[in-house]
């Protein structure tokens, strides 16, 4: 329990989501769900999953699919191509 002795600052926590956008995207998640909603698509125990991730600039108008929670939130959207393996290097004597 972090705030044990003082108050949380949950004004402060407010100002830091918005300017690390995280409001803009959750909305954009919100306006998705309700557009599927008021499709009648069922989708229960599924994740919305966009095309291009939302938090590489991606919107719904890239498009969604709707995918297994385990599927959707194992993709590493922050890979920037392939990872090389470190190798060791051998020392020279």
């Amino acid at each position: 329990m972090p705030y044990v002795n003082k108050k949380r600052p949950y004004k402060h926590e407010w100002e830091m989501q918005k300017k690390r956008n995280e409001k803009k995207a959750r909305a954009t998640r919100a306006r998705a769900r309700r557009k599927l909603d008021r499709e009648g698509v069922d989708r229960k125990d599924k994740d919305i999953s966009h095309k291009k991730a939302l938090s590489r600039g991606g919107t719904n108008k890239d498009g969604y699919t709707l995918k297994d929670p385990s599927v959707n939130r194992s993709n590493n959207y922050k890979k920037k191509g392939p990872q090389k393996k470190k190798r060791k290097s051998k020392k020279k004597k």
